[in-house]
């Protein structure tokens, strides 16, 4: 499943070059797969009331062309992995216009609140964090 989610470029967004900073593809992965997760019904705040968080353990990164200021961002995610402890989301970054300003692939992990790598609960496994088969 790819949920998608829109965003707007804000003027603290954007380097002395005046394009979209590196770093800051970085924030709207994190708003794309956040989206994803409460789009497929994911308690996010109860995985973590029960002791458990996921963490990005890798970013794979390749930027594509250049966002500016109030450029309208269309932020994709989609689950292509999942295994026990750990799974994978590819993700893409593009203008209204359809250019890629940037793709990624994103590795997580569900770890205990001590940081020990641990299976998902059962209770937080939802439909949509099954990667759809192909």
């Amino acid at each position: 499943m790819k949920i998608s989610t829109q965003i707007k470029v804000r003027s603290y967004e954007c380097d002395s070059y005046g394009h979209v900073n590196n770093a800051v593809y970085v924030n709207y992965l994190e708003v794309g797969r956040m989206e994803f997760l409460h789009g497929i019904g994911f308690d996010y705040n109860g995985i973590i009331d029960a002791g458990y968080f996921l963490f990005v353990s890798h970013i794979d990164i390749r930027y594509k062309a250049s966002a500016h200021l109030d450029d309208i961002l269309t932020i994709e995610a989609e689950n292509v992995e999942m295994g026990a402890v750990s799974g994978k989301f590819q993700q893409c970054i593009k203008k209204e216009d359809g250019t890629v300003c940037a793709e990624a692939e994103v590795t997580w992990a569900c770890v205990t609140k001590d940081g020990r790598p641990s299976r998902i609960p059962k209770d937080f496994i939802v439909p949509g964090l099954l990667p759809e088969k192909k």
